[in-house]
């Protein structure tokens, strides 16, 4: 089954409203905005005609700082960091909310799946041993924990491994969190809040007033205004009307293929931790759930398919050969699901996290904050990308995240005249 998350009640009529806080678009990260800007005391509305449908809904939901760190992308590792030092205490804000800390919270809602288990990476070959012992030189410059395991002692943290493997290094700090449960959770919470509408509609654009961005306006019709507008819809940024003139966001889709199957009783606990591995040089992840499923991962593909849904039967394939090597009992598991979608890339692999200069006078667009670009990462920045919005909505920013502001690859235009081509004042 491949369906979003419940969707979000629709207030009456969201456009006889004012709102403190727009954020334009419902995946992870959307959510994660409009919940901290709740928690701020705002009022929010989110516009999204489908969300949670998107490269959340495919995500695996690993939270790998450690991992995931890529050379020559250690410049994000600090923003990774900072994220993964926050998630405990956001899922804890969100399974305890309202509940008490039971985890129940509002009717609909459930925990976010938020577990602190650790992660092994595993190599295949040789090669893939080196590979990973280059890494590790690397992580650990870095300051970051990787130690190594013997096969045996490997195996007995995770019996069915297969004996062949070539490696294997224990992560602890990389947990995981369940997107789809996460996503269920904050509109959830969203919902019972008075305070926030769901506008079940594409956003066309921006509206302008007076040289500041006063909230978006509406496909089909329609407009939402709001004293912040946050651009969090992933691909679909670069799109939108109305972007302040001379503004690049060079987004570019990275699809991925990903699957979901069941464990079958008798193989019941598959793992106990996340695996890592590669395969001759090519990477995969098994990721168990508490409910008897495993997410295996993820292809990696810029071939721009037909349809923006479409699986790629040869990544189904690589990704059942690869797991089995690493884990031979995949064989004997049900496949439940394949999934694909687009991933926001950058140039640098980094996000576009941030408010937009303002040509000539050194300050910045106001009423606008762009969160988009996460490729990757959108569900471990989640905390820190919602942080980052709301300091931006309570004051200056933090200068630590100045390396991902989101008009870093903008040839922008020095005349504060040519500001923007698209900026109206409307009533």
């Amino acid at each position: 089954m491949d369906a979003p998350v419940p969707p979000l009640a629709a207030p009456t009529d969201p456009s006889a409203h004012r709102y403190d806080v727009a954020v334009i678009g419902g995946g992870v990260v959307g959510h994660g905005i409009a919940w901290e800007a709740l928690q701020s005391g705002r009022s929010v509305a989110l516009i999204d005609d489908a969300p949670g449908s998107g490269a959340s809904w495919a995500a695996a939901g690993m939270l790998a700082p450690v991992s995931e760190l890529h050379y020559q992308e250690e410049a994000l590792l600090a923003l990774m960091l900072e994220a993964a030092r926050l998630w405990p205490g956001f899922a804890a804000g969100l399974d305890g909310a309202l509940d008490g800390g039971t985890g129940s919270g509002p009717e609909g809602a459930g925990g976010t799946g938020y577990l602190t288990t650790p992660t092994l990476a595993v190599g295949a070959d040789a090669a893939d041993r080196r590979a990973l012992a280059d890494l590790r030189a690397v992580q650990q410059a870095c300051g970051l924990a990787v130690e190594p395991l013997t096969v045996r002692e490997a195996r007995a943290r995770e019996p069915l491994l297969s004996p062949g493997i070539s490696c294997a290094l224990d992560i602890p700090a990389d947990h995981q969190v369940d997107p789809r449960r996460l996503l269920a959770r904050i509109g959830a919470l969203l919902r019972a809040d008075g305070r926030f509408a769901a506008v079940p509609r594409r956003a066309a654009g921006l509206l302008w007033d007076g040289g500041r961005v006063a909230g978006a306006s509406l496909e089909g019709g329609g407009e939402i205004r709001a004293d912040e507008t946050v651009v969090a819809n992933g691909l679909g940024a670069a799109d939108l009307q109305g972007l302040p003139g001379g503004l690049a966001l060079p987004l570019r889709p990275v699809y991925g293929d990903i699957l979901r199957l069941r464990v079958p009783p008798q193989l019941r606990p598959l793992l106990r931790s996340t695996v890592r591995g590669l395969v001759r040089g090519v990477p995969v992840y098994i990721v168990p759930r508490e409910d008897g499923t495993v997410v295996i991962g993820a292809t990696q593909r810029e071939d721009a398919p037909t349809e923006s849904g479409a699986v790629s039967a040869g990544g189904v394939y690589q990704l059942l050969r690869d797991a089995q090597q690493l884990l031979p009992a995949v064989a004997e598991l049900e496949l439940l699901e394949a999934t694909a979608r687009a991933r926001p890339g950058t140039p640098d692999n980094a996000p576009l996290l941030g408010r937009v200069r303002r040509p000539g006078s050194g300050g910045d667009v106001e009423g606008l904050i762009i969160a988009t670009g996460f490729f990757r990462h959108g569900v471990l920045l989640t905390p820190v990308a919602a942080a980052v919005c709301r300091e931006l909505l309570d004051g200056p920013p933090d200068p630590r995240w100045a390396g991902f502001r989101p008009d870093r690859f903008s040839a922008r235009r020095e005349s504060a005249q040519d500001f923007s081509p698209n900026d109206r004042t409307t009533a």
